[in-house]
């Protein structure tokens, strides 16, 4: 019974030693050629950091990948610093390319602040590597934007004539203040405010036509890039030419909203004067019924007269004669009105 236990023992660590050695074995060969890889490239990574990143679900085979190639170019970084920037969320290849490109181009760019960068642009469409290229590599914004439809800048100067101006802005990402700072929409908006500003301040449209740096200066010295991820080398001028005469147009406007106030008062005054008028010939209608009224109470006043015994019938005839007499002389008067010409005679 104890040589059958002592077999049966012996068979059961004989079968461990066989589990362990099998498991060891399929490390070395999962691990192995990245290890080796990294041997030969003088970027060596221990067993128990390979072993780890597997643990913690990291690939270990970019990590390695990315280590060498930043050794080879001359900066130490460890496996341990990469796989935090990777399961910050980070792209080690892009981190481990921006930083090569910085040392060659002599950039101071730190790791820390290179994966802070990396971080930052997380969900956009631009790239660590991108913002070093870009520092290392300047390149134009349009001023403005065409892709938003607006192909000229149009600005008024002071007499008036409005210009149309179009800038090319050349810019380097600016790494110290890449993080929280302004994007290229603010560049090209504080660009156009100062070209309107510009032009807005020449006495004449000629004077930008003729010297159109001058908008590049002032612009220049409003210091647009402050605050903002890039650092403007230069503004040059592409196109100038002349809009539109808004002055003249403006003063055109303003002289017929003129004439139509000035009609509008004039009809006023014509209805006023139509209104009094109808108000005159209304008074007047009035006082004929009254003048009517009155010689209607002549005839009642002279019956009264005769029955109170206070006018005679010779008074009243010399009355007839006297009102007839008037009659005969305004007729005579009425035909030598209508007929100036005539002498008197038949």
């Amino acid at each position: 019974m104890s040589t059958l236990a002592a077999i049966d023992g012996g068979f059961i660590v004989l079968l461990l030693v066989l589990i362990v050695l099998s498991v060891v074995i399929l490390v070395m060969a999962m691990f192995f050629k990245t290890w080796l890889r990294a041997k030969l490239s003088d970027a060596p990574v221990s067993w128990g950091s390979l072993i780890g990143m597997l643990l913690r679900k990291v690939p270990f085979g970019r990590i390695v990948d990315a280590r060498i190639t930043a050794v080879k170019a001359g900066l130490p970084l460890s496996s341990e610093q990469l796989e935090a920037h990777y399961l910050s969320g980070g792209d080690v290849e892009d981190v481990v390319l921006a930083l090569i490109a910085a040392d060659k181009a002599g950039i101071n760019l730190p790791f820390d602040r290179a994966c802070a960068i990396d971080l930052a642009v997380k969900g956009t469409t631009k790239t660590v590597l991108e913002a070093v290229r870009t520092s290392i590599n300047p390149k134009v914004i349009e001023c403005p934007n065409p892709e938003a439809g607006i192909t000229k800048i149009t600005a008024v100067a002071k007499d008036g004539i409005a210009v149309n101006v179009r800038a090319r802005v050349t810019v380097r990402t600016n790494l110290d203040s890449f993080i929280g700072g302004a994007t290229e929409e603010t560049v090209i908006a504080r660009v156009g405010e100062g070209i309107v500003t510009s032009v807005g301040s020449a006495e004449s449209y000629k004077a930008v036509l003729e010297n159109p740096d001058s908008i590049s200066k002032l612009v220049l010295s409003k210091g647009v890039d402050s605050s903002t991820a890039f650092e403007i080398l230069s503004i040059d001028i592409a196109d100038v030419d002349v809009a539109d005469n808004v002055g003249a147009r403006l003063q055109t406007e303003q002289a017929e909203a003129d004439k139509r106030v000035a009609q509008a008062r004039a009809e006023m005054r014509r209805a006023a004067a139509v209104a009094v008028e109808q108000e005159m010939s209304a008074k007047t209608q009035e006082m004929r019924a009254k003048v009517v009224e009155a010689e209607a109470e002549v005839p009642l006043a002279i019956a009264e007269a005769f029955r109170s015994g206070n006018l005679g019938v010779m008074d009243y005839t010399r009355y007839k004669n006297i009102v007839a007499d008037t009659d005969m002389r305004s007729s005579i008067a009425s035909d030598e009105d209508s007929n100036p010409d005539h002498d008197g005679q038949g």
